[in-house]
């Protein structure tokens, strides 16, 4: 499943993934294991770091009955028995965080993560919302929502976090840029990446040439980069690009990347040049695209090279407004407001 780049190869050693409940040994001391998503990315990689006596996780999957039911028997199975003395979360997403809390509780474990993370992390689970605010509705005429769409959305009980997120409890340990953690008998040094998720943790490991990516690096799909209604000005992509440089000067041939989703791969300085380079690819097409004004949700062709369906239609819109706020902060857009709110982006003329 090696696929050639245009300067090496992006090479991933496992050509398969553990089965639901079981592991694999990517390297001494440490567990990849995989747990089922109810939606179109359909699984979650979780890392369990053996510290001897107990073990250390890298997060955690979403919280459903089925879920409990494969931690138990990765608890009975792959893990022996030991218990789990340490959860630490690589950012604030549900599919990352969700059992956080149940192992929490069941352990008495440690919660290891930034302060960013941890603070969306326990304030969304416990934010939960019957309908959608008006600040998301006026977020989804300003981005040009199909009317239908809208329509549907606007009187329907919006996804809460809670739906699929064990309690986080008051209390963790805050790492940040710079530190270091010891788990599964190495050193890791915590390099923080941020556009897919604000204060995004990734670990490198000193001993051997190893990084926990979570979503921050993937190998064969980019992690979305959204704009939500809780701040509609943001510029994640600029976050996300800076992050991809920086990371990139740390990046060796040789490292094995353990990421969220997909599978462990080498290639890493090739595929943090692709990513980014994926993105100014698509800045490059919509620009293109706006040669007449456009909305938001009109923008999904020259971004997407896959057919946005109704299950996607969420994502693809807040990825596009993440574009669109990047060209207009940078001065290569114009937006006008429609009669009904909408906002109109169109190329500023040279």
């Amino acid at each position: 499943m090696d696929s050639m780049t245009r300067s090496g190869k992006i090479c991933t050693p496992w050509p398969e993934p553990p089965q639901d409940g079981e592991a694999v040994e990517v390297a001494r001391g440490i567990l990849w294991i995989r747990l089922p998503l109810p939606m179109a990315l359909d699984h979650v990689n979780i890392y369990a770091l053996d510290d001897g006596e107990s073990w250390t996780v890298v997060d955690t999957g979403i919280h459903s009955k089925r879920a409990v039911a494969l931690w138990e028997k990765v608890l009975s199975g792959p893990l022996g028995g030991k218990p789990v003395k340490r959860v630490i979360l690589t950012h604030h997403h549900p599919d990352h965080i969700g059992m956080a809390g149940w192992l929490m509780e069941r352990f008495g474990a440690e919660l290891v993560t930034t302060r960013t993370a941890y603070l969306l992390a326990r304030m969304l689970i416990l934010d939960v919302e019957e309908r959608p605010t008006e600040q998301a509705l006026s977020f989804w005429r300003r981005a040009g929502m199909a009317p239908d769409i809208y329509a549907e959305r606007k009187d329907t009980r919006p996804y809460n976090f809670a739906d699929t997120s064990y309690p986080i409890p008051v209390g963790y340990t805050r790492v940040a840029e710079g530190d270091t953690i010891c788990a599964g008998g190495r050193d890791w040094d915590v390099r923080v990446g941020h556009g897919h998720a604000p204060e995004h943790l990734t670990l490198w490991s000193r001993q051997d040439d190893i990084v926990l990516a979570g979503d921050q690096i993937i190998s064969s799909i980019s992690p979305n980069i959204g704009v939500y209604p809780t701040e509609p000005e943001a510029d994640p992509l600029k976050e996300w690009l800076a992050s991809c440089e920086r990371l990139r000067g740390y990046a060796r041939p040789d490292h094995l990347v353990l990421s969220g989703h997909k599978l462990p791969f080498t290639g890493l300085s090739h595929r943090l040049w692709q990513l980014s380079e994926n993105h100014h690819g698509a800045l490059r097409r919509l620009e293109a695209h706006l040669d007449v004004p456009r909305t938001g949700a009109e923008c999904f062709a020259p971004l997407f090279k896959r057919k946005i369906d109704h299950g996607t239609y969420g994502l693809a819109l807040v990825e596009a407004v993440a574009h669109l706020n990047h060209l207009h902060q940078a001065g290569r857009v114009t937006r006008t407001a429609r009669a009904d709110g909408a906002w109109l982006w169109q190329r500023r003329d040279e």
